[in-house]
């Protein structure tokens, strides 16, 4: 008497055997509660609403099976490295601009959707992130958070800038960014310029003035 894989239908003469094989398929529904792949599953969802009108027969057995499981996995797992700001918006973004699926998990890509994503998103949450970001920084380092601008490495700064965790709502209202940005290179400069360009994000605190003023009140009283 032999005892059968649910999945990909091999026989074992011990039950015991069973429990310790992994196939393909056993192992992505052994997986389903990484992070990576309940993002790569509710983008493979999202990706048949948009595309089919309607997901509500997709579950996650069907995704399980799909040839593209790989590739929306990929994704998910990405976002999870990478620490996507947004993810949400990040694959609504991939979807409205049509880009392939085996290119999602692209850095080419997600620069020019956080390029984007920061020139429109909510004031409070690139508030929320930044200051998230240099609270990370004072476990790192015993410093106070409110001097990561002022006292933080500019290269790392720079480079953090560029991965969305810095917020040109912070670096142009504090005094800590107006120092940082008085103090770093032309090359420096010029590797951050896409996402705080000063024309555009003068423009953007001349139409929202409440905005801007309620982030240099919150920043000054937390001594940035």
């Amino acid at each position: 008497m032999t005892v059968q894989c649910q999945y990909c239908k091999k026989d074992f003469i011990r039950e015991s055997s069973l429990t310790v094989h992994v196939c393909e398929q056993k192992r992505r529904r052994q997986d389903r509660n990484e992070r990576g792949v309940e993002l790569g599953f509710q983008a493979y969802v999202r990706f048949y609403e948009m595309s089919q009108g309607s997901a509500k027969f997709k579950t996650y057995d069907d995704f399980c099976e799909s040839p593209y499981y790989r590739a929306f996995t990929k994704f998910g797992r990405y976002c999870v490295n990478t620490r996507v700001v947004n993810p949400r918006q990040f694959l609504e973004w991939l979807l409205k601009n049509n880009k392939k699926i085996d290119r999602w998990a692209s850095d080419q890509l997600y620069t020019e959707y956080l390029v984007d994503y920061l020139k429109v998103e909510h004031v409070n949450d690139a508030l929320y992130r930044s200051i998230e970001h240099s609270v990370e920084w004072q476990e790192r380092t015993g410093h106070p958070a409110q001097d990561m601008l002022r006292y933080g490495n500019h290269n790392a700064l720079c480079y953090d800038i560029t991965c969305g965790r810095i917020s040109p709502w912070v670096i142009y209202n504090s005094e800590a960014g107006q120092k940082f940005l008085s103090e770093i290179s032309s090359e420096q400069l010029g590797m951050i310029w896409p996402y705080i360009d000063s024309d555009f994000w003068q423009k953007k605190f001349h139409d929202y003035m409440a905005d801007q003023e309620f982030v240099k009140d919150i920043l000054a009283k937390a001594g940035w």
